[in-house]
Formats: structure tokens, C-alpha cells, sequence
């Protein structure tokens, strides 16, 4: 009896994955919940628990590749499918040290191109198609557009490449490895180009000799979280029409308040009380003054979602290694103290990785708080679908023109920060934006936030 794995629904708005590493190997004994997979969605990386017990006798999808929802990844056999599953394995277990051997031939044929270009040319191509032609060609011809998309944007012929995977598949790292193979990738394709000119490839590894970038330099891999941030921000300047504005908050009021209720707030909460909690209580008023400004909106989908709940995204930086932002649901229904309890409890479990991928999704608008790194102003990028994203900078104190109850002017020193708006100006126009920013502003400066406290 065989069980076969899909991959699963890791989130709501969760619709593809990509395999980041089997942790077990086709052969391998897996109990029921053990983690078989890791898997990388655009939200967050997830280890997946094998659903029933048994051999894991194949593997359909290879590290590197993405896919969608419901796609078989794997099958699972009990210990009698797994004794005919051996057996049946080893003919093909046979096939690919054939196919290793082409594949090793291959790799020795592009140094020889340098001396004597021209009798490599003919060579190339014949072995090109070797590893193709044998046992194992279904497998190697399974490449992720992710690997296709890498080799096409480096200039790299994947008929070059040796595949690590199974049946000689060839993966995300194989390319990575072949480009910071550095000289050695670049010359059978120096090595094409000019067949009948001997002089051409001579040149060719010099552009190459750059490429380290200097004795001292340090290159790395990106980092998955980082590639996810890099696709998210590059896609949402390309989408939406980018505006910023921003007023000047007093903060006095707010200020008079959490120096009031500092100690008892931390001792009965275990946190301090900071402004966040007072700029996101704010904020919840004027959403609902403004409903556009929550809104979602897609352009190519001819579809305008105006929701009737707020659900809070809150960027939080997990320790300079990235960002990532959490869904406080239903913020508008939740008092300050709630909005604090919130805030803090989703911060803390996205730094130790206890959030999953609706943990990640679903917010309809969002506060960055770059404030207590320091900033001054920021202009931060929208998380489209959403139509603005609301930062929060630094307060100071700061002289400041204030009327006196009699009418007269003076100057006095005042606890003052920025509130700053980014916002799609193809939902919505200049007077909305400043109108939503100036309700926060009069919310912060005039409520009576001594009885939100009570």
C-alpha cells in the first residue's frame, strides 16, 4: 500500500511552494509526523510532517523546484511496497553510474576548449546530449522555472550543467555552482561563438578575472528571506503608484500619559507602554473615517475590496537579519491595552519563529515603526494589495509655537515626532491622504487617553 504526499495548504492565501530540502532520502524510514520536507513559501519556511509511516520509495519533486497546492511530492510504501520498490529500483539503480560516467565526461570536455577551441566545438554538443540519452534523461529534463529563470539570467546552457539530483536532475544549487565556477563557466560559450577564430577565446577569461570583486571582498548567498523581501519590494514598486506625505504630531498628550502609567502598565503587563499602541488606537479611528484608505485594491483583477474590519500589519525586524510582518486581526474591535497585548505577543513570536503563514497574510493596512532606531522621516514601500502603509518615526522633544488659554502665543518645549504615508495614488487621491494623516494627528493630540488607560 503506497501513500502519496502533496503539498499541502500552508496558509489561505498560500498557493505554491518550493522544496527547500528533503530531509529524507528515497530508501529512508519515516514515522508517522516525522518531518520529511522543508518547503519555502512567500510568507515563511515550514517543515512538513510526513502523514502516515512508512519507506519513502520516491521522490517526484526535487530541492529547487516550485509548485502548487494539491501537487504530489513524494510517495510512501509500507515495508512490503518497499521490498518490490527496492527491487524494482534496481535496474534504474544500475542506469545512472552509466550516467555519471557521461556525466563526468562532460565536465572534463569544456577545460579542453581553451587550448584547441575548435576541436572541443564538435564534442560539446555530442556530449551535451549524452546524459539526456540515457536511463535517466525524464529526470534531468524536470528543471523548476526557478533554475531555468537563474540560468537564462547568468547566460547559462544547462546542457553544461551536471545535476546533483536524482537521475542527474539538475537544481538551484548545481547553477549557483557552475556560475561561481567563475572562467570554467564562461568558456564553452566563448568557445561557440568564434568557432573558426582562434584568437577569440583568448580574450574571454579576461572579463571574468573581475568577477571576485577584489581580494577582501565576501560574497555569500542571499539569503531566503532576504530573496523574498527583494521580490515583495521590487513587485510592489512596480505595481503601485507610489505617493508619501506626511504631518507633525505633539505628542505631549500621549506623553503626560505613559509617564502616568509607565510602571504599573510594565508591572502588570511585563512590557513597556510605548507610542505604537497609541498611534495604532489612532489609526483604527480614522480607517473607519476613511474606509478607502483600507481598502484592496487590483488593478488587473478589476477588483476593489473595501473591508469592514481592520486586520493590523505590523513590520517587525527580526534582529537586522530581515523583516517580516504580523496580522494583528480584528485591531479595530480592541482597546489600547488589547492593540499593546497584541502587538508585543505577535513581535515576540515572529523573532522566534513561532508564526506561521496566516500569521503572515491577510492584514488590509499597516504601521512600520523605524522610530526607536532613530528615524526622522521614512517613506516606506506598500505591501500591495493593501493601499498605504503607515510609518511612525522617532519623537523628540523639540521647541514648539503653543496657544495659552488666553489666546496668546508662546514657545515651549513639546515631545514631537513625524507621521509619515505612503499610499497608491491610483485608489485614492491627495486630500484623502492628508485628511486620514490629520484624524491621527487630532486623535493623538486631543483624546482623553487617561480614560483609554482605565
Amino acid at each position: 500500500m503506497s501513500v502519496t504526499i502533496t503539498m499541502p495548504q500552508l496558509g489561505e492565501t498560500v498557493t505554491e511552494g518550493t522544496i527547500l530540502e528533503w530531509v529524507k532520502q528515497v530508501g529512508d524510514t519515516v514515522a508517522e509526523d516525522e518531518i520529511i520536507v522543508e518547503i519555502s513559501t512567500d510568507k515563511v519556511d515550514t517543515e512538513v510532517p510526513s502523514p502516515a509511516s512508512g519507506v519513502l520509495s520516491e521522490i517526484l519533486v526535487g530541492a529547487g523546484e516550485t509548485v502548487e497546492v494539491g501537487t504530489a511530492l513524494a510517495v510512501l510504501t509500507g515495508d512490503e511496497g518497499a521490498t518490490s520498490s527496492d527491487e524494482s529500483d534496481q535496474p534504474s539503480s544500475e542506469q545512472p553510474e552509466p550516467a555519471v560516467v557521461e556525466v563526468a565526461v562532460t565536465e572534463s570536455a569544456p577545460p579542453t576548449p581553451a587550448p584547441a577551441p575548435a576541436p572541443a566545438a564538435a564534442p560539446a554538443p555530442a556530449a551535451a546530449p549524452a546524459p539526456v540519452a540515457g536511463g535517466d534523461a525524464s529526470r534531468r529534463g524536470v528543471i523548476s522555472p526557478v533554475v531555468r529563470k537563474l540560468a537564462a539570467d547568468n547566460g547559462v546552457d544547462l546542457a553544461l550543467v551536471s545535476g546533483s539530483g536524482e537521475g542527474g536532475r539538475i537544481s538551484r544549487k548545481d547553477v549557483e555552482a557552475f556560475i561561481a565556477s567563475g572562467p570554467a563557466a564562461a568558456q564553452p560559450a566563448a568557445a561557440q561563438a568564434p568557432i573558426a577564430s582562434a584568437p577569440a577565446p583568448a580574450p574571454a577569461p579576461a572579463p571574468p578575472a573581475p568577477m571576485p570583486q577584489g581580494a577582501g571582498s565576501d560574497v555569500q548567498e542571499i539569503p531566503r528571506l532576504r530573496q523574498r523581501i527583494a521580490g515583495n519590494m521590487r513587485a510592489a514598486k512596480d505595481t503601485a503608484a507610489h505617493v508619501w506625505t506626511s504631518v507633525e504630531v505633539d505628542f505631549e498628550n500621549v506623553e503626560r500619559v505613559r509617564q502616568n502609567h509607565r510602571a504599573s502598565f510594565k508591572a502588570a503587563e511585563g512590557f513597556s507602554l510605548t507610542y505604537l499602541p497609541f498611534i495604532a488606537r489612532a489609526t483604527m479611528d480614522a480607517l473607519h473615517a476613511y474606509p478607502v484608505v483600507n481598502s484592496q485594491f487590483d488593478l488587473d483583477a478589476n477588483s476593489w475590496t473595501f473591508s469592514r474590519f481592520v486586520n493590523l500589519g505590523i513590520a517587525v525586524d527580526l534582529n537586522q537579519t530581515g523583516l517580516v510582518v504580523v496580522n494583528v486581526k480584528s485591531a479595530d474591535s480592541m482597546t489600547l491595552t488589547g492593540l499593546a497585548r497584541s502587538i508585543r505577543s505577535m513581535a515576540v513570536a515572529a523573532r522566534d519563529k513561532q508564526v506561521g503563514p496566516d500569521d503572515l497574510a491577510g492584514f488590509t493596512f499597516s504601521i512600520t515603526n523605524p522610530g526607536p532606531f532613530g528615524s526622522f522621516m521614512s517613506a516606506p514601500i506598500i505591501p500591495v494589495p493593501n493601499s498605504a502603509i503607515l510609518s511612525t518615526d522617532t519623537v523628540t522633544k523639540k521647541p514648539m509655537v503653543v496657544e495659552l488659554p488666553d489666546g496668546s502665543d508662546a514657545i515651549a518645549i513639546r515631545h514631537v515626532g513625524y507621521l509619515g504615508l505612503s499610499w497608491d495614488h491610483r485608489v485614492f487621491d491627495g486630500s484623502t491622504a492628508v485628511l486620514f494623516l490629520d484624524r491621527i494627528k487630532q486623535n493623538l493630540e486631543t483624546w482623553d487617553w487617561e480614560q483609554e488607560l482605565s
